[in-house]
């Protein structure tokens, strides 16, 4: 559904350009490729389909997932999976393919920890995304040499492309962030603490 120019777009951003979301979904078990937190044998998965390219998705993750994360995957409550989503277009497409590809070359241990740095610094890398995505990779202990393969690397855009094709055509997602517990998929968009509870709470949680 979205073959979407990675590549391209990627170059459009390393020189500066200036561009998140609208549908519904399910989707439910955890696949291979598949970035996780918490508890994998719980009976709750929550899995949250997101851009780091997103500001909702970003306002999300500054004001709820701290709260979140202390409450149900810290605690081994629940099986929390991100799945790669890519929406919009200009900037917060190629901002969030560069970030995730950064993300995946950083490894498992690191790669929640530079999504965090994505969001936190999403407006500047929006203005400037050379420049902190770079500052990002280098925070995780990648040099210049190995960020410029990162995101040049065509065998991991084609892998990133797929997988948020297949987000779209199986799961049914265009909208960034989709949160889907146990396949029940919330209303697309920002959810307070309380709607979580919500939601966790419906499923069994």
């Amino acid at each position: 559904m979205l073959r979407i120019r990675i590549a391209l777009l990627l170059a459009l951003a390393m020189f500066g350009v200036s561009a998140c979301s609208s549908g519904s979904g399910s989707g439910g078990g955890a696949l291979p490729d598949d970035m996780s937190m918490g508890n994998a044998q719980s009976k709750i998965t929550v899995a949250e389909y997101a851009s780091v390219g997103c500001p909702v998705c970003a306002k999300f993750d500054r004001e709820v997932f701290p709260a979140f994360k202390a409450k149900y995957i810290d605690t081994g409550k629940i099986h929390y999976v991100f799945r790669e989503m890519l929406v919009g277009g200009g900037a917060e497409v190629a901002v969030a393919a560069s970030g995730f590809l950064v993300a995946r070359c950083a490894g498992k241990d690191k790669y929640f920890a530079v999504n965090e740095a994505v969001f936190k610094n999403q407006e500047q890398a929006f203005a400037a995304p050379r420049e902190t995505l770079l500052d990002i990779a280098k925070s995780v202990g990648m040099t210049e040499d190995s960020f410029n393969k990162c995101i040049n690397d065509e065998k991991a855009i084609q892998a990133l492309n797929d997988r948020v094709e297949r987000h779209s055509r199986n799961d049914h997602i265009n909208s960034t962030p989709t949160f889907v517990i146990n396949g029940k998929a919330m209303e697309p968009g920002y959810h307070t603490i309380e709607e979580m509870d919500a939601a966790i709470k419906a499923a069994g949680g």
